[in-house]
C-alpha cells in the first residue's frame, strides 16, 4: 500500500499491487487493473520509488521472519 495526493491535497492509500499503468499528461494518472483511475499530484518517479520502498519493506519483514 502506497500513499498518494489528489489534486485536491486530500491523502489516500493505494494498493500498488493493482497498478497497471502509470501516465504523466501532463497530470499523473494511475490507472487500475479493476479499471479505476486515480489523479495524483506525485510523479512517476515519486510513484515508482514509493511502491519500490513497499516491496523491499515486505520483501525485509518476510526475509527476517526466517
Amino acid at each position: 500500500m502506497i500513499k498518494l495526493t489528489r489534486l485536491n491535497g486530500t491523502e489516500f492509500v493505494l494498493n500498488c499491487e493493482l497498478i497497471e499503468v502509470i501516465e504523466q499528461t501532463p497530470d499523473t494518472i494511475i490507472s487500475t487493473t479493476n479499471g479505476k483511475r486515480f489523479v495524483v499530484v506525485e510523479t512517476i518517479e515519486e510513484i515508482v520509488n514509493k511502491v519500490l520502498q513497499y516491496k523491499r519493506s515486505i520483501f525485509l519483514f518476510n526475509s527476517n521472519d526466517q
